[in-house]
């Protein structure tokens, strides 16, 4: 029972003491000034670089790769040889089918001639009906013949064309997929033997856009992206197309933007990643104020409150609500279209100070205005002989 006494004796000293000592809390308002800014936005995506135009050229013949005259990064012109294929037995193949074809021809010119006499013979009623038929069935079979010779002949010569592989455009080789003695068979499908890039000062990023960012992209709009290759630089381009196509992994759907990417110092290579910013919002030499002052309002403020405003402090030191026009935002600053005057002084929140008398290191001297500058955080501890701030809304 003694120790419960004094104990509340203690605590009803204690409360006394600093009831008594204690300075009441001043306001002491942060402020910021009006300053001209940029304000943007972008939407973030990762991509790869890619050539404009590529080609992958491949042959329609089978055979054995006989002669290759480029090779990786090589560059290379339209109608440019660049490889040949075997072609002994293509020639074989051409001297059976021109000989097939005068074969047929000679056929056909016989024919030709028998049905004519038989027909003139008909017309007078000479010849029967069924040696009529005969004949014609004849000469047509021999038309017939001599039509399939001539196409099996023009064929047999577009395949010797083919064994000339020539480029069809102006470019660098990228891969060259076949050796010389190599092999080739074109089946149901071409094989690719090289791939040929088009001008690699012009290079596209197509990058993959997340589903709730596509709406933000267009046409024409800034990008700046980055790669691993090239860490301190920064490449701009603008986005050229926004494709329709969605592609869906593991239940996250992208959409593709296309972005031209000039490359004229050909740092840029093909298959790269590129850590993509499409800017969807860019607005530059702008008055700007932080957010916040858009939503402080003092406590102790009685006068009216336009719906858009800051407060500022008058000549005369009272508090003033001031209306504005805002423009857009990026969720930290704001466009103040007219209202304010740049380099005025706008108020963003509001501490309380004071001192307690008898406790070292309390200060009761404290400032009637603080300009925002990188204050001490509420949540770190104080140094010694500073005074913890509180920061109230």
């Amino acid at each position: 029972m003694k120790k419960i006494f004094l104990l509340a004796q203690t605590w009803i000293m204690l409360t006394m003491l600093f009831s008594c000592n204690t300075k009441e809390m001043t306001p002491v308002y942060e402020t910021t000034r009006a300053q001209i800014g940029s304000i943007s936005n972008a939407v973030t995506a990762t991509g790869t670089v890619e050539p404009i135009k590529q080609v992958e050229v491949g042959t329609q013949v089978s055979g054995i790769i006989s002669k290759i005259y480029v090779d990786y990064n090589s560059e290379v012109k339209t109608g440019q040889l660049i490889a040949e294929v075997d072609r002994s037995v293509l020639e074989t193949e051409l001297e059976s089918s021109k000989a097939n074809l005068n074969s047929s021809k000679a056929e056909y010119d016989y024919q030709t001639a028998n049905y004519n006499r038989i027909k003139g013979l008909y017309d007078k009623e000479l010849i029967s009906q069924s040696e009529y038929d005969q004949a014609f069935n004849a000469y047509s079979k021999a038309t017939y013949s001599y039509t399939q010779a001539k196409s099996n002949y023009q064929k047999a010569e577009r395949n010797i064309g083919y064994t000339w592989i020539y480029s069809p455009i102006d470019g660098v080789v990228l891969s060259r997929a076949v050796d010389e003695g190599q092999t080739v068979a074109a089946g149901f499908s071409t094989p690719t033997l090289f791939t040929i890039a088009n001008d690699l000062k012009k290079m596209q990023v197509i990058a993959d856009v997340d589903e709730a960012d596509i709406g933000q992209v267009l046409e024409g709009q800034h990008v700046v992206f980055s790669v691993d290759a090239f860490p301190e630089d920064q490449f701009e381009g603008t986005v050229i197309q926004v494709r329709l196509l969605a592609t869906t992994t593991s239940n996250v759907v992208t959409y593709e933007v296309v972005i031209d990417a000039p490359n004229p110092d050909l740092k840029l290579k093909p298959g790269l990643t590129a850590e993509v910013n499409i800017y969807t919002l860019n607005k530059e030499n702008i008055m700007t104020v932080p957010v916040r002052a858009l939503r402080f309002v003092p406590g102790e403020y009685t006068g009216n409150i336009p719906e858009t405003h800051v407060f500022v402090q008058n000549p005369e030191g009272g508090i003033e609500a001031r209306e504005v026009i805002v423009g857009v935002s990026d969720g930290i600053y704001t466009e103040i279209i007219d209202g304010l005057s740049i380099e005025e002084k706008v108020m963003i929140g509001i501490q309380l100070s004071g001192s307690i008398k008898g406790v070292p290191g309390s200060s009761s001297n404290a400032p009637d205005d603080k300009e925002n500058n990188g204050s001490n955080s509420p949540f770190m501890p104080p140094r010694p002989g500073q005074e913890r701030n509180v920061r109230t809304k």
